[in-house]
């Protein structure tokens, strides 16, 4: 009797048909629960969880520091059941401020480096929600976002966060999902703001004059942005290639010793391993001229120093490295966000606009409540 309720149960079906409707479902998943920001507050599923479990706490920044490992504990145990390493690498990650164009968390002890250093154990860091963040939550508790259960049906999480201030384009995002990608450079608030509110006044505005208030991308490690049909090209289209490069200066030592000092570098660049490349250049003598590589930055800013030779080409040894070594890169444009449930390639105005949308429907629940 058993074994024929079992054998009824079972169903006979190709290989590739479940394979193919078993991937589809997993690849939504990972699309709109994992990889990709939404549109309306910029944020994935874990980030979210992440502020909203330490808002919930009252991990805020007008309070105490409180170890992470709570934090970190609080979101796998409701609202996100994954690996706490994972969990811990996303707080961290809101706190790097060489990542972050306005970090969402504070941290007290070792969170990571420019130069690729890991942070310290959780057990060891101490974290709470910044300043800003308190701008993301504002109003979370007057109805003003959809609540659903977490995981287990034990309590309510947001879906979105009202979100008062633009964050997919102040903060940026980078992720890699399956079929999907995105790569939204940070921008400058203010900058944003402005957008916002021209936009606001006049809705049937163009591309040009939108770029008239932003210029481009606000990369937390400075850098220079060569031309500008790349970021037009992606404001438009939501794709686009641009060439950053380190900000240098040529100085001259007191013994008349030309150098080459890097104050900024571009957005991503790991500093050791560029440090490395470089003095890699000078041990192989692939361009005569440099004596010495030294990083000397420390607590008041970026600064790498590459001494040469006297009577060198410096310009010349300068556009070496630029053409060698990560002291110029491209960065490609590729904005994909969540709207409406479905990953889109968007333009800035779209991003502006669906921004405004969120940001109006926010307005009228929180006036109702």
């Amino acid at each position: 009797m058993t074994n024929t309720k079992i054998n009824e149960r079972i169903k006979e079906m190709p290989l590739e048909e479940v394979m193919g409707e078993r991937f589809g479902r997993y690849s939504k998943y990972i699309i709109q629960e994992r990889a990709l920001p939404d549109i309306r507050d910029g944020l994935k599923p874990v980030q979210r969880r992440i502020l909203y479990a330490m808002y919930k706490d009252g991990n805020t920044f007008d309070k105490a520091y409180k170890k992470a490992a709570k934090a970190v504990g609080n979101v796998m145990g409701n609202f996100h059941p994954h690996g706490d390493s994972s969990i811990y690498g996303a707080l961290v990650h809101l706190s790097q401020d060489w990542k972050m164009r306005q970090t969402l968390i504070e941290m007290h002890g070792n969170n990571g480096s420019m130069d690729g250093d890991g942070p310290a154990a959780m057990r060891y860091t101490e974290s709470r929600l910044s300043k800003i963040s308190n701008l993301l939550l504002k109003d979370i508790d007057k109805d003003t976002v959809q609540m659903v259960l977490n995981f287990d049906d034990t309590e309510y999480e947001p879906t979105v966060l009202p979100a008062h201030f633009p964050n997919l384009l102040v903060n940026g995002s980078t992720g890699i999902s399956a079929g999907y990608a995105t790569e939204i450079p940070p921008h400058n608030l203010s900058e944003v703001l402005d957008a916002l509110i021209y936009l606001i006044k006049h809705p049937d505005a163009k591309i040009d004059e939108l770029m008239t208030y932003i210029k481009g991308p606000d990369f937390p490690t400075g850098g220079l942005i060569i031309g500008n049909q790349g970021i037009k090209d992606a404001y438009e289209t939501g794709r686009g290639r641009i060439q950053v490069r380190a900000k240098t200066k040529i100085k001259v030592t007191k013994g008349q010793k030309p150098q080459i000092v890097i104050t900024e570098i571009p957005f991503g660049v790991n500093k050791a391993m560029l440090v490395k490349k470089i003095d890699e250049i000078r041990l192989n003598k692939d361009v005569d001229g440099i004596t010495e590589v030294r990083d000397e930055t420390d607590r008041h800013g970026l600064s790498i120093v590459i001494e040469l030779k006297k009577e060198v080409d410096s310009e010349n040894i300068l556009n070496y490295l630029f053409k060698s070594t990560d002291l110029q890169i491209s960065y490609n444009f590729n904005m994909v966000a969540i709207d409406h449930m479905a990953p889109v390639q968007l333009g800035l105005k779209r991003i502006l606009s669906s921004y405004l949308e969120h940001k109006k429907r926010r307005c009228i629940k929180t006036d109702t409540f």
